[in-house]
């Protein structure tokens, strides 16, 4: 395992040297991300950077050839959600569109590539068959991931910081699980990742667009899948934790857009970064304070692979109490949606 942290390294190498490419051929073709109402950028900057991710990640994946059952479907749908983010940040395409594809690949991977989640172990035994519904299970898993990171794509570096921690946490957990093709593909992605971090951090020099937010939100949810597929109950939430900041961002987003009555696909101003902003965190503070985050969701999902069932409970309960706060706090869905803080209240005005 060394061996293969040690070449995969070499990915974020090759990252450093093509980001740079990438800037100056983004500049050449137009592709850069223009300020609006909803951006906190005042300036064009060149997108395309997810391109440098894919091509490190290529290379990562020519040194160390990974093999596994489902590598040729993974890597097939790859390709296409790639080029699906190249002609969005280039064409700005349809909602639709973007879409129809994402769900075509998905339903490659499970249908052609034959990855699908069938059954749960209980943790005090027997097991839960999803039967019919396990291809749809998986489905939903991946196009849902895909999207959720796409939308926390926000600030300079924010996604990719994200990632890139997602990342490394499914590389250790699966070398502690000792599936040696999910910690092969997630280091190489994370270092592939973490080179082109250099520069999309704040300042930003360059954007992953849409061809990385994508790649990654798609690598993420099947490495996820992977690692954790047919597991216990309890250990199931490990990847949800895993990918506890985009999933929750994306969930509130349609909590929120319900409750205002808007659109489920509609854009807003008040995803969990905005709302730091608007608290008065400055970019950078933003970006490391959700990086906080999302490193508390990833040692809770390690802690929940050590500990009992009761111990996971608890965390559990910790961690969603914590998150519950923080969304009332930033008024995230609106104003009015406070109710463990009206609970609170309602306690201590009693006698």
């Amino acid at each position: 395992m060394a061996k293969i942290f040690l070449l995969a390294f070499i990915t974020m190498l090759v990252s450093l040297l093509i980001t740079p490419v990438m800037i100056k051929f983004a500049g050449w073709v137009k592709a850069t991300d223009k300020p609006d109402f909803r951006k906190v950028h005042t300036a064009p900057i060149p997108t395309l950077g997810g391109l440098a991710i894919f091509v490190s990640f290529l290379i990562g994946v020519l040194i160390l050839q990974p093999a596994g059952d489902y590598h040729v479907a993974i890597l097939t749908g790859a390709f296409v959600i790639v080029g699906l983010g190249f002609f969005d940040d280039i064409f700005n395409l349809a909602a639709k569109t973007k879409f129809i594809t994402q769900l075509a690949v998905a339903l490659f991977v499970v249908y052609w590539g034959g990855l699908q989640m069938e059954f749960i172990n209980l943790p005090f035994g027997g097991e839960i068959e999803f039967g019919f519904f396990s291809s749809i299970v998986t489905i939903l898993w991946i196009v849902g991931v895909t999207n959720a990171i796409n939308l926390i794509d926000g600030l300079d570096g924010l996604a990719a910081g994200v990632s890139s921690i997602a990342l490394l946490t499914l590389a250790v957990m699966a070398v502690i699980m000792g599936n040696v093709y999910v910690a092969t593909m997630a280091f190489i992605l994370f270092f592939s990742t973490s080179g082109f971090l250099r520069y999309n951090f704040f300042p930003a020099k360059i954007f992953m667009g849409d061809t990385g937010a994508l790649f990654l939100g798609y690598m993420i949810g099947v490495l996820a899948l992977l690692g954790f597929k047919n597991v216990t109950v309890i250990s199931f939430i490990i990847p949800i934790f895993i990918l506890g900041v985009p999933i929750t961002d994306t969930l509130i987003a349609m909590i929120r857009r319900f409750i205002n009555k808007q659109p489920l696909s509609s854009p807003d101003s008040a995803h969990l970064h905005h709302r730091l902003i608007r608290a008065g965190f400055t970019h950078k503070q933003t970006v490391l304070f959700i990086y906080a985050l999302s490193a508390m969701f990833c040692i809770s999902a390690i802690l929940f692979s050590m500990t009992t069932v009761w111990g996971s409970i608890v965390i559990f309960s910790i961690t969603l109490l914590t998150m519950q706060v923080l969304i009332e706090n930033l008024e995230m869905i609106n104003s009015d949606y406070k109710p463990l803080t009206n609970f609170v209240k309602l306690l201590r005005q009693r006698p």
